[in-house]
């Protein structure tokens, strides 16, 4: 199954399980030692295998038992500013973001007589 947008968030997590566990076993590591090699306990794995939500922290462990964590790089790759961007801000980079402008309602509604 691919991952998309049109997937629930449990069936992502279902997806990411059975993953983990095809990584696991083409590995030849056992629940159990991959539990001890992360830290983790054999319970957690398991939930994790079966689609359950954990915490990211176990899930960064376990990608490091299966030498997976370069593949974060993928998901979150490092930004860079755009060369027009740093032009306009004198090279400084953003710090933060500004939320998108909301119209100011008005207490009176247009209608198409009000023109005059």
């Amino acid at each position: 199954m691919s991952i998309s947008n049109l997937l629930t968030d449990e069936a992502v997590m279902v997806e990411v399980g059975h993953r983990v566990a095809r990584k696991r076993i083409d590995r030849g590591i056992t629940q159990a030692e991959m539990a001890e090699q992360a830290g983790v306990s054999k319970r957690t794995v398991e939930r994790i295998e079966a689609g359950s939500s954990v915490q990211f922290t176990t899930i960064i462990r376990i990608l490091r038992v299966l030498d997976l964590l370069s593949g974060l790089d993928l998901l979150f790759p490092k930004s860079t500013a755009r060369p027009m961007d740093l032009l306009k801000r004198k090279g400084k980079v953003r710090q933060r973001a500004s939320g998108t402008k909301k119209m100011m309602p008005t207490d009176k509604k247009w209608s198409w007589d009000d023109e005059a």
